[in-house]
């Protein structure tokens, strides 16, 4: 294995309001240290108050965007956002294959901030049987973790079921985000085969949220990539993520997007 330098591809739907999607991977993967190239798997018509039109992209397009990187530039991780139907699911989890052991953190994303579907219903068969046994580190919050296992994701219990539940089917970690589960603080569960670690913080009365999973993934992309251990790089991921949405712009009418430049900022 050759030396970890902080790359990282991206397969995931564009954002044209710059808050969620290929965007805000970009500028998370940057701005803690890493190298963001890309493989656009839609072009989304989307702005605060939520999505107005999908496209999607070919899926030679798809599979040439990264295939022509991986063969030149490398990576040191994938990163999966929006993928939408079974037949992108498919290809995707052939470049993962074609990556030939990068590790890859799946964010099987189902919908987006405003409510819009983001994945057919058929398709999250594709992404239990396809991504999740490919994911270094999957990254659900509680519905989709619902959706993926069918179990209840209510409270941490439940968070803890859901992960085991997404182990056993094969991911090697399991980042089970709280943001959904009712409770004055958020808990996020890391699940992996030696253990667990539970991150908290206080829940924050904002709408300015748009975007947060993406970059959460992404965060801990960029960490992967550039060799940390994974409980490091999740930890510094949700980190930066956290104060990314303390620092919120307020931005637009509806969900708002984070502070991704932050660091470039802070006092």
């Amino acid at each position: 294995m050759s030396e970890p330098r902080g790359r990282v591809l991206i397969l995931a739907g564009s954002d044209s309001g710059g808050g969620a999607g290929i965007q805000a991977d970009i500028k998370a993967v940057t701005m803690l240290g890493g190298f963001a190239a890309t493989a656009i798997t839609a072009v989304t018509i989307q702005n605060t108050m939520g999505v107005h039109g999908v496209h999607p992209l070919p899926l030679d397009v798809i599979e040439a965007q990264a295939r022509v990187v991986l063969d030149d530039i490398g990576a040191d991780c994938l990163k999966t956002g929006m993928l939408g139907s079974v037949e992108v699911v498919q290809t995707v989890a052939e470049i993962i294959d074609y990556a030939d052991g990068v590790p890859a953190v799946v964010d099987p994303v189902m919908i987006a901030k405003g409510g819009s579907p983001l994945l057919a219903e058929q398709a999250i068969e594709a992404v239990r049987r396809l991504m999740v046994p490919r994911a270094t580190l999957l990254t659900p919050n509680a519905p989709e973790a619902e959706a993926l296992t069918g179990l209840e994701v209510r409270d941490l219990d439940g968070q803890r079921r859901a992960g085991e539940a997404l182990l056993a089917m094969g991911a090697g970690a399991v980042l089970m985000k709280g943001g959904h589960v009712p409770g004055d603080k958020v808990l996020d569960l890391l699940m992996t085969g030696e253990g667990e670690t539970v991150l908290e913080s206080e829940r924050l009365d904002t709408r300015h949220t748009h975007g947060t999973g993406c970059t959460l993934a992404s965060a801990c992309a960029a960490g992967i990539a550039k060799g940390l251990p994974l409980p490091v790089a999740v930890a510094e991921g949700w980190a930066y993520v956290a104060e990314a949405i303390r620092r919120a712009p307020g931005l637009g009418q509806g969900h708002g997007p984070l502070d991704h430049a932050w660091p470039v900022r802070k006092a």
